[in-house]
């Protein structure tokens, strides 16, 4: 009997990249003949009956020793504790954590799962039979914590989301005289919005009075850090900033389309798929040199290494205004993309499959002895939660005051 190869994840996401991922997995499985489920703990409601429970994995003979486990990796969760400690075999696919030090005073919740997170992975390295990043820069951190072997399953990202119609309105309102700058991701610290708004603004005031910039991305969560940009916006005196929060795809298509320039100055990225996007978009990019950016862009697009308002306005305003470097960027970025197009993503997923189910069997996961009891009331306290939520919120609340003080400790 042929083993099963199911994928287990905290939660799957509609539209993001890892949830694109996860299904075009799921399909290439199918497609060889493997029985494949993803079990998540969470799922977004409309992917919901694509997903099996965490639990009725545990509570059903549906993973056996002989199976495997793909296991996305990205924040810490019941859903990853649950896979280490079961019998199979196990690929670890690593989409990397932002470090939780850019989230101290926007986000408590995240500032755990991330730190948390970060300290579980170190746990792995004897679990997995396999390690994979999804970009090279995420292979190596994989490495410099002990895994081995590791390797790069790419991402290899699906543009049907941004092969429809525009949508009307964006054009309208968007597609005119002025030079439109874009920012296309989640307004969160460490992609730093911020950065683009002081550039945009240095830009605007230095060299083009008629441009605008827009935001587009989810801050649901955020909202004190987009009340942050907002005050930082009044204190600029920055002008034409369009923040549009998270956005669908006919409208992503339509900001595209208006978009002069694609400008990044984010600070952690695995591998920041809106590059690729604008790519495939034919929107010059500027973005800053950092973790993953640049092998990502492979070549393509322009990277800057000093944050100086000034610097990058004056390459904002060189790629907005000399057409013939413009041509040559996009020229560079069209055989980047292509570079990434050619690279088979279904027979790499499987021949990796394969390698991890011919090795050496290893020992039993190194779980501690009471782990199925705690997991038992683990569940039992989700019930709580779920029918009891006032007698929930009367239990003692963990502390995080150790938490903060580690991670204040390192940022010093």
């Amino acid at each position: 009997m042929k083993p099963r190869v199911h994928q287990i994840l905290a939660t799957l996401g509609y539209g993001d990249a890892i949830g694109n991922e996860v299904l075009g997995i799921c399909r290439t499985l199918r497609a060889a003949g493997y029985e494949s489920e993803i079990i998540v703990e969470t799922a977004d409601p409309r992917l919901e009956d694509l997903t099996v429970d965490y639990q009725e994995m545990v509570d059903s003979d549906a993973v056996g020793p002989d199976d495997l486990l793909i296991h996305h990796f990205s924040i810490g969760s019941r859903a990853s504790r649950t896979a280490f400690a079961l019998p199979s075999r196990m690929i670890l696919i690593y989409h990397n954590i932002t470090p939780p030090e850019f989230f101290l005073g926007v986000h408590p919740q995240l500032v755990k799962q991330c730190y948390h997170g970060r300290r579980e992975l170190t746990a792995y390295p004897s679990r997995v039979d396999l390690a994979l990043g999804d970009s090279e820069f995420n292979r190596q951190e994989l490495e410099s914590l002990g895994f081995s072997p590791t390797d790069v399953l790419p991402v290899v990202p699906d543009f049907a989301h941004l092969d429809v119609a525009p949508d009307p309105r964006t054009i309208a309102a968007y597609d005119d005289e002025w030079t439109n700058i874009v920012f296309v991701g989640r307004l969160i610290p460490n992609k730093r919005p911020d950065d683009v708004i002081r550039f945009f603004h240095a830009y605007k005031t230095l060299y083009n009075t008629r441009a605008r910039l827009i935001l587009a991305g989810s801050y649901t969560g955020f909202e004190t850090y987009l009340a942050q940009l907002h005050t930082l916006i009044a204190d600029l005196g920055a002008r034409d900033v369009h923040i549009i929060g998270q956005v669908t795809n006919a409208e992503l298509t339509g900001i595209y389309d208006c978009a002069d320039l694609f400008l990044c100055a984010s600070e952690h990225e695995g591998f920041c798929v809106p590059l690729i996007e604008s790519f495939y978009k034919r929107v010059p990019v500027l973005a800053y040199a950092a973790t993953a950016v640049p092998v990502t862009m492979d070549g393509g697009g322009v990277l800057y290494d000093r944050k100086d308002p000034s610097h990058v306005a004056a390459l904002m305003h060189a790629l907005v205004s000399d057409h013939a470097m413009a041509d040559q960027v996009l020229e560079a970025q069209d055989a980047a993309l292509d570079r990434l197009l050619k690279k088979d993503f279904g027979g790499m997923l499987l021949r990796f499959v394969e390698r991890a189910l011919a090795s050496p069997r290893k020992p039993q996961p190194p779980v501690t002895f009471d782990f199925w009891r705690q997991y038992k009331l683990a569940e039992e306290l989700a019930e709580v939660r779920f029918f009891r939520p006032s007698a929930f919120r009367a239990l003692p609340v963990e502390d995080e005051a150790t938490i903060v003080a580690d991670l204040e400790h390192r940022r010093e």
